[in-house]
């Protein structure tokens, strides 16, 4: 029997189906201009300050940046600075999974206790 192909050389490969890229996107399929609602549980301690975005059932989380996570030095965790850098980083991440509107969702230390 004859070889198909000379000796030292590959055989010719199969061809692949089509080669499409698929794009990955993220977030609801909804029209451009719908209104894609997320809830943003802010939490604001003495120490620290989280930014926590979810879905409107609360069980997918979009993003949690926290003030710590922004900041070098521990005192500043807490700071308006650390928080706003925090928010920041979520309406980015928001914009890139197709959330445009949320609802606030804030909780902070309070009552009688001392801020000293």
């Amino acid at each position: 029997l004859p070889h198909p192909s000379p000796p030292g050389t590959m055989p010719p490969t199969r061809a692949t189906g089509d080669k499409t890229k698929e794009t990955k996107g993220f977030g609801p399929n909804v029209d451009a201009d719908a209104l894609v609602f997320g809830v943003a549980h802010i939490f604001a301690s003495f120490n620290d300050t989280f930014v926590h975005v979810t879905d409107t059932s609360g069980r997918e989380t979009v993003s949690k940046v926290t003030g710590g996570m922004k900041v070098k030095a521990d005192r500043d965790e807490s700071s308006p600075y650390a928080a706003m850098l925090a928010a920041q980083d979520v309406v980015a991440r928001c914009k890139q999974c197709g959330i445009t509107a949320l609802h606030i969702k804030l909780r902070a230390t309070g009552g009688t206790r001392s801020k000293t």
